[in-house]
């Protein structure tokens, strides 16, 4: 791994970049599990199917080892990660040591490879970055609930972490970041609670497990935290990205960018009650891209199929700088009539989740509530 990058020739940017895998074809959280829905292999289906990703775009993630993941993780950890993927189940001391085997961390058979995957991809990008300025889309990265010493909500490693480590041990001293989940950033958030060379935002359903991330938590200064109600609008959002996110990221004069894309706060995700359409998204993303000479975007959270393809896609579709299609082309339709839910019984789209990319807008009212918590916010 590289520790000190040598700079880029001043104005040097690199073209944007997107770092995907095979891995995750086939690749499921097991039958009975959320996370047993294809996403990033319909992304970059789709994204190729519009002509999006040309192979100078693409960058095969490579798997991190056991001595990068140790940038945070703890080794007995790391090691009962790698038996439980051979042993092919968990025993009785790794779910009770490290919460593996259990209904949101089961084994499956890429227990190990998958997340290490995941955490190669957002380690590369931080590396690159650091050496030259641009922008990188990592749809396998945002598993932010990842612990040092065990697995936490569907999280087995924390690549955002270990990205942003590595963005510090190449000498940044300001990182901002910013989590669009519908679940709070619990592990980014221990890993850097009073750091002063991170900030980080967060805006999440109230309410929602892991229960952390109220507004009056401040992880010792390092973090503004945003809970909001259900029913959560494209107008709310608007509000909170001109109230909250933008001036407290562009005061901070970042020097990296690093933005968590969970698509679960899209309306028609079944684990939370928000109800964002993809547009809020792209919108929040235009308005941030300028802060910031180098941007990770990835992925997170997010459980319908569908809406996690489409909005994954489109956010690259923004970076890499093409048209947002009206409707999308017979080829990008079929990538997404071949989804399913893997079983649970739950119901197909609508079409219009097939036949085009972006949602129609979700206004709402901005509710009072909502703004008593970005005034609050305001005085810190």
């Amino acid at each position: 791994m590289i520790l000190a990058p040598p700079p880029a020739p001043a104005g040097t940017v690199a073209p944007p970049l997107f770092i995907g895998s095979d891995i995750y074809r086939q690749s499921s959280y097991g039958a009975r599990h959320p996370l047993r829905v294809p996403r990033v292999s319909t992304v970059m289906d789709l994204a190729r199917a519009l002509g999006w990703l040309p192979p100078d775009c693409f960058r095969q993630s490579p798997r991190a080892k056991p001595a990068a993941l140790s940038l945070w993780h703890e080794a007995p950890y790391i090691a009962a990660l790698q038996a439980a993927e051979t042993l092919g189940e968990a025993t009785a001391e790794m779910r009770a040591s490290f919460h593996l085997g259990t209904l949101s961390n089961p084994v499956f058979p890429e227990v190990y490879r998958r997340p290490a995957t995941g955490a190669g991809g957002t380690m590369l990008a931080a590396e690159l970055l650091a050496r030259t300025p641009g922008v990188i889309h990592i749809p396998g990265g945002g598993t932010h609930h990842g612990l040092p010493g065990r697995a936490n909500g569907f999280c087995y490693l924390n690549d955002v972490v270990l990205g942003i480590k590595v963005l510090q041990r190449a000498g940044l001293t300001r990182i901002a970041y910013v989590d669009l989940d519908a679940h709070h950033c619990d592990g980014v958030e221990l890993a850097f609670a009073g750091d002063p060379r991170v900030r980080m935002i967060s805006v999440h359903e109230e309410g929602r497990w892991p229960f952390t991330g109220a507004l009056t938590q401040t992880a010792a200064g390092s973090a503004f935290n945003l809970p909001v109600p259900k029913g959560y609008n494209d107008s709310e959002a608007r509000a909170v990205l001109h109230g909250l996110i933008l001036p407290r990221v562009a005061e901070l004069r970042p020097e990296a960018l690093v933005l968590q894309c969970g698509a679960d706060s899209l309306m028609e995700d079944p684990l939370s009650r928000l109800a964002l359409s993809n547009r809020a998204y792209l919108e929040a993303i235009r308005a941030l891209l300028p802060l910031a000479p180098r941007v990770l975007v990835l992925g997170g959270g997010g459980y319908n199929p569908w809406s996690v393809g489409r909005l994954w896609t489109a956010i690259w579709g923004l970076l890499a700088g093409h048209d947002l299609p009206d409707r999308l082309p017979e080829a990008a339709q079929d990538v997404l009539k071949r989804l399913s839910w893997n079983g649970g019984g739950r119901p197909r789209p609508a079409s219009e989740m097939i036949e085009t990319l972006l949602d129609a807008p979700r206004e709402g009212p901005v509710r009072a509530d909502l703004r008593d918590r970005l005034a609050h916010l305001a005085r810190r």
